[in-house]
């Protein structure tokens, strides 16, 4: 996402351990260069509209992760409930 430069669009996560939502962000590379990955249960991406949605899906593609499209934008995820089914983008 750091790559789409200007189109980088914003994001927020969910935490497993304690339920927080952080609030929207739009910085990339410091925040996903650093690790700290393991308490992530989700990571809501927001694209403003069908276009920018379209290139977001793009970068996901390129990294087949698992998500799924939501009313504005979408959702990746770090953790699911045990026999829970999940898409790849």
């Amino acid at each position: 996402m750091y790559a789409l430069e200007e189109h980088s669009p914003k994001w927020r996560t969910k935490c497993v351990t304690n339920g927080y939502v952080s609030n929207w962000d739009g910085e990339w590379f410091y925040h996903f260069s650093e690790g700290g990955y393991k308490d992530i249960e989700w990571v809501e991406i927001q694209a403003e509209n069908e276009e920018h949605r379209s290139v977001i899906l793009s970068e996901l593609r390129k990294v087949h992760v698992p998500g799924e499209r939501t009313a504005h934008g979408f959702k990746i995820y770090g953790y699911v409930q045990d026999g829970s089914p999940v898409e790849y983008l």
